[in-house]
């Protein structure tokens, strides 16, 4: 069996001044993990079937829909959440081992980003976030949880992003993230209103337009 395979370059674009080295992902493999490799592995699957034969491609046609994995139109069940009360009642550690009370910030309106460093699609937002918290500093709060990394690894992470909301460890906390769940794979972004009431749920990547439109409307 010949086991080599041609080398696949880097198409990351960097997210920031600093540059950031690729991230391994950890050791240890959590339950949300697995079924994010789980999800990768059958959409590659998937993927491979639908490549066609030699000569069998329409030059006319109309391109394929969008993969919702990688361009993340609102997973199943996401709109069901919008009108109920945010599970604000957590405390988690954050990137300098400070707990941080999720209801602290009520009044203000909250995003709460899920995310990790390994994740190429949440590098590609983490810049329209800064971007979006240094513009609304005085009515939103971008929460980034990431889903299993160790402090040791997020705290460079984030100098190299120059990333400027806070960033909490959501290593070994199911509960929150079942709470906010079910969460299939990364990024996922929660919006909560001033009042605390979620106001939208929107499983994958986003646009800086897709942020900013759902948080001016919970304003």
């Amino acid at each position: 069996m010949n086991n080599d395979s041609p080398d696949v370059p880097n198409t990351t674009p960097d997210a920031a001044a600093g540059s950031v080295p690729p991230v391994e992902p950890p050791g240890g493999v959590s339950r949300r993990r697995a079924w994010i490799g789980m999800g990768a592995v059958a959409l590659a699957l998937v993927m491979l079937m639908m490549i066609p034969e030699p000569g069998a491609v329409d030059p006319n046609a109309p391109p394929p829909p969008a993969d919702p994995g990688v361009l993340a139109p609102d997973g199943e069940g996401d709109a069901s959440v919008a009108g109920k009360d945010a599970p604000l009642n957590y405390t988690l550690k954050d990137a300098n081992g400070v707990d941080v009370n999720l209801r602290s910030f009520m009044g203000k309106v909250i995003l709460i980003n899920f995310w990790a460093t390994w994740c190429g699609p949440c590098r590609v937002e983490i810049p329209y976030l800064i971007e979006l918290q240094k513009q609304y500093a005085d009515d939103l709060v971008v929460l980034g949880i990431s889903v299993d990394d160790t402090p040791e690894k997020m705290q460079p992470y984030a100098e190299a992003m120059q990333i400027n909301y806070p960033l909490l460890v959501g290593l070994g906390r199911d509960d929150v993230q079942d709470a906010y769940g079910p969460l299939w794979g990364i990024p996922v972004s929660v919006f909560v209103g001033r009042d605390g009431k979620i106001v939208k749920k929107h499983s994958g990547i986003a646009s800086k337009e897709q942020f900013e439109r759902e948080i001016v409307a919970a304003l």
